[in-house]
């Protein structure tokens, strides 16, 4: 005998919560891409804007990281002085790296969504070609498009993996300062220079790499 189990009242109301944030999501989905449609650009368009966008910000991000090691090399051979003004200025320089993270973490999942919806679209898109020789040119410019896309996306996630790793090592380096802004507290960061260096160069190298990648990238997708 079958039995009939009926969902608790909050199991439905979860439900319904997602279905509607859901539908909610892709309304606004659609809204943004009609809306964009309009104006002369379509998905191609948008996403080749905002692989250029998360490169700009990536080198960015490398200056801004540049600068915020270069200001923990200097505290580390601080001399007397002010110190108290020395620390203040790492910790703006941290909070810039942390500032610019935040827009290149954005700007990577603004790519993500986009991308996703283009290729979509394109594989939907092709199979109503009629004309078999224009089709297969077409699923072949997608499946190209594709793979270089993948090679993007891998190096640009792991300049964001290797990014979240560097502002740990700062945060932790700041938080320490700010409990203990003395000559000895000052001497010990020397060691950890050393090792953050090496950190910030990998990362460096990262994203140089995920530029690079955004730059071929944007050359497959034509203005």
């Amino acid at each position: 005998m079958l039995t009939f189990i009926r969902p608790s009242f909050k199991s439905s109301i979860l439900y319904l919560m997602i279905f509607f944030s859901t539908l909610s999501m892709t309304a606004c989905s659609t809204m943004y891409y009609a809306t964009w449609e309009k104006l002369g650009k379509e998905k191609r368009d948008l996403l080749r804007d905002n692989v250029e966008a998360a490169r700009d910000e990536q080198v960015e991000a490398k200056e801004e990281f540049k600068d915020a090691l270069t200001r923990l090399k200097e505290m580390g051979k601080f001399d007397g002085g002010e110190l108290e003004k020395a620390y203040t200025n790492l910790k703006s320089d941290f909070e810039d790296c942390e500032e610019q993270a935040t827009d290149v973490r954005d700007r990577i999942e603004k790519v993500e969504s986009i991308a996703e919806d283009l290729f979509e679209e394109w594989e939907q898109e092709t199979q109503l070609i009629s004309t078999t020789r224009m089709r297969q040119d077409s699923q072949k410019k997608l499946k190209a498009t594709k793979r270089k896309y993948k090679s993007l996306h891998k190096a640009m996630l792991l300049s964001e993996k290797r990014m979240s790793s560097v502002l740990i090592r700062f945060r932790d380096n700041v938080l320490y300062l700010k409990h203990n802004l003395n000559a000895k507290a000052i001497g010990a960061l020397n060691a950890e220079v050393v090792s953050i260096e090496k950190d910030v160069q990998f990362l460096i190298d990262g994203m140089q790499a995920s530029i690079n990648k955004a730059d071929e990238f944007i050359a497959t997708l034509p203005e």
